[in-house]
């Protein structure tokens, strides 16, 4: 009998489904476990592509061990793909990100990037977004704040412990939300004073999701 196909096995087929968006130009690269499935797919058209602009430290090393040149996005401007993960997604792809620890670096690239295609296995999938912590990236001295006022919103707040950002600051996991409005709850959190980036990606969602199944890739498109 068949062995069940693992959520590792999943998360690189999906990675290797978004290759196929890949066109060559400069291509935005995202953070964490789906993605280096995707950096390791990339290096085996590398002579195809420009380049890459890369969301996190980690990724950039990756890229750079395959001998794939990272390039600044000031230098470069619009990029035509970004191909990055997620902790989940609705059915209108709009998205919880940042469990990798670089969500404003990421909502960076996602928002300078004209397709955004999200890669991932099945369970990430959801109807309601908040199942999984949302991550508030924020400045330290804010920490108090912006704990008081999330907890107004129903929210858990819990500091990620010995965690700081590429960017020097800190991050917020919010436990406990339904979010059953995403981008009126992004508008909310990034007006709180302090907050540098919400992992809600719901004012820029994906444009595709990639999830990997034990039947083979599926694509999501927003509806």
């Amino acid at each position: 009998m068949d062995r069940p196909m693992s959520q590792d096995e999943m998360k690189k087929q999906a990675a290797l489904a978004a290759l196929t968006y890949v066109e060559g130009g400069i291509v935005g690269v995202g953070t964490g476990s789906t993605v280096n499935h995707f950096i390791d797919g990339l290096a085996t058209m590398k002579d195809r592509i420009d380049g890459a602009v890369s969301s996190s430290v980690a990724s950039t090393a990756r890229l750079k061990d395959y001998g794939i040149p990272v390039l600044d996005l000031n230098s470069v401007g619009r990029l035509d793909v970004y191909v990055d993960g997620a902790d989940e997604s609705n059915h209108r792809l709009q998205l919880i990100k940042g469990g990798g620890g670089a969500p404003t670096r990421e909502k960076i690239v996602a928002s300078a990037s004209r397709r955004f295609i999200c890669i991932a296995d099945e369970s990430k999938l959801v109807d309601v977004l908040g199942r999984f912590p949302l991550p508030v990236e924020l400045i330290p001295m804010a920490q108090s704040l912006v704990t008081e006022e999330v907890v107004k919103l129903g929210g858990l707040p819990k500091l990620r412990d010995g965690f700081v950002t590429d960017n020097g600051n800190v991050i917020l996991d919010i436990h406990g939300l339904r979010i059953a409005a995403p981008v009126e709850t992004e508008q909310r959190l990034n007006n709180i004073p302090g907050v540098v980036t919400v992992g809600l990606f719901a004012m820029r969602p994906a444009d595709v999701l990639l999830l990997g199944t034990p039947d083979g890739p599926r694509t999501v498109t927003a509806g």
